[in-house]
């Protein structure tokens, strides 16, 4: 890495939002009421209907057999899998309670997508259920995509057989890095074999895309081990790569405190990781797309990157925007647009709100017209490295002001400012979160006082 970059690093390592939203969670002040978050998404419904595009659904399983100390997703570990059943039908009564609420018998639907914690933990008999109860109340729409993650350790080629008669063509398989030492460490230990194993089968029971999950600033990572991890992604060929950076929030995560910042790499030493992991990934065909993620030019996201419709939401990257995005079970979120609702994040909270027959609203929020607007300007940053606010319905009193936050990023050759446009350089695709950050109104007006955020690069 040279000096430049290490300066940079140096300068720019700082606390800040992955801008899976905006505003960002810890900024959410004005939280729907259940009627404001059902006429939301009603609006949002009638909207894509009217452009004829079906409705995105998330469903959270947050059940794991183990717990690996690196996670910051909500889970409850348990080996006992007799509580999957009666999660699957807690689950499919919220989905219920919605279409109650919405007046709806019927919701058109695009996009399908099982998260963790396991998905995979469930049954395949129990998959069926939950997949079946979901689609009986939707139209899924002709180009509809239905994506699940999976740990390679747990998932069976039975629900891989079922998941693909259910209508599943995409799977996420959580792999996060190979070499023994740092899977000891992380408590995820798993074979190049099981990888390899869940991979060809998924792709013989007709999954078109195989994505994995890998992480980079693991304690004991080397740039060895991180060369080793690449050999076996280079071996494996999935179509896309999810190579996100560890997020170490100790005071959020308590599994984080398993190790102490003295066994993860510093910031010049993580950042080499990434871009020796890159190098490689680009010499065997992938090409960067948006942030942290890579993808073969065969596959859906790098086309999405070339017809300019690549899309961000808590799901990471997708190939294109759809909302309203439906957020079923614990602590999922869901996306109106111009409103967010998070589920309660306690499982037997959730589960007795949904029982009484409330739609299970943790906290949320009611964008305003300023928020509205930076949303577009971050989300263009994150999926096309460029924004421009020219025209009048892009424009807020915050913007006359982000030329000037942005100077120092220019001056150090990570942006190209021109009126009323930002474009990011090469060199600052390193520091995309820190470009947005000149962007988030909300942070610049009040600072954080406590740890919020893990560090930017």
């Amino acid at each position: 890495m040279s000096h430049i970059q290490s300066s940079l690093i140096k300068k720019y390592n700082v606390a800040g939002p992955r801008y899976t939203s905006y505003p960002t969670v810890p900024y959410w002040d004005t939280s729907p009421t259940e009627a404001q978050w059902i006429e939301a998404l009603s609006e949002n419904l009638e909207k894509a209907e009217k452009e004829s595009i079906g409705a995105a659904l998330y469903v959270h399983i947050p059940f794991c057999e183990s717990l690996c100390t690196y996670c910051g997703c909500n889970t409850r570990i348990t080996r006992n899998h007799g509580v999957g059943l009666p999660y699957v039908d807690v689950v499919l009564k919220e989905w219920s309670l919605y279409l109650e609420k919405l007046g709806r018998s019927r919701i058109p639907l695009s996009e399908l997508h099982l998260g963790g914690g396991t998905p995979t933990f469930l049954s395949s008999t129990e998959l069926a259920r939950l997949v079946d109860g979901l689609l009986k109340h939707a139209d899924v729409q002709k180009d509809s995509e239905f994506s699940i993650e999976v740990d390679p350790r747990v998932t069976n080629e039975e629900q891989l057989q079922v998941l693909k008669s259910l209508g599943f063509r995409r799977i996420s398989l959580g792999v996060q890095d190979f070499d023994p030492k740092v899977q000891e460490v992380v408590h995820r230990i798993q074979s190049e074999e099981q990888v390899r194993q869940v991979t060809e089968r998924a792709r013989s029971a007709g999954f078109e895309s195989v994505n994995f999950d890998l992480i980079y600033g693991l304690p004991f990572q080397t740039l060895k081990s991180i060369e080793n991890t690449m050999e076996v992604v280079a071996r494996l060929r999935p179509d896309r790569i999810a190579f996100y950076g560890y997020a170490h929030v100790p005071w959020i995560k308590p599994s984080h405190r398993r190790f102490t910042e003295a066994d993860l790499p510093s910031g010049d030493e993580k950042r080499a990781l990434y871009e020796l992991g890159r190098a490689i990934l680009e010499k065997e065909g992938y090409h960067e797309i948006g942030m942290d993620h890579f993808a073969l030019k065969s596959d859906s996201l790098w086309k999405a990157t070339e017809g300019r419709s690549l899309h961000r939401n808590f799901m990471g990257y997708t190939s294109r925007k759809l909302t309203p995005l439906f957020g079923l079970g614990v602590s999922a979120i869901g996306d109106a647009w111009t409103a967010f609702a998070q589920n309660e994040k306690l499982l037997e909270t959730y589960i007795d709100r949904v029982q009484k027959g409330e739609i299970p609203i943790h906290r949320g929020h009611l964008l305003n017209d300023e928020d509205l607007k930076l949303r577009r300007h971050i989300l263009n940053l994150m999926t096309e490295f460029s924004t421009d606010w020219r025209s009048a319905d892009l424009q807020t009193d915050y913007l006359k002001s982000v030329s000037a936050r942005l100077a120092e990023l220019s001056k150090d050759g990570l942006v190209s400012l021109k009126i009323e446009r930002c474009e990011v350089t090469p060199l600052g695709h390193a520091f995309i979160r820190n470009i947005c950050m000149a962007f988030d109104a909300r942070l610049t007006r009040k600072a954080p006082d406590t740890e919020l955020f893990s560090k930017t690069v």
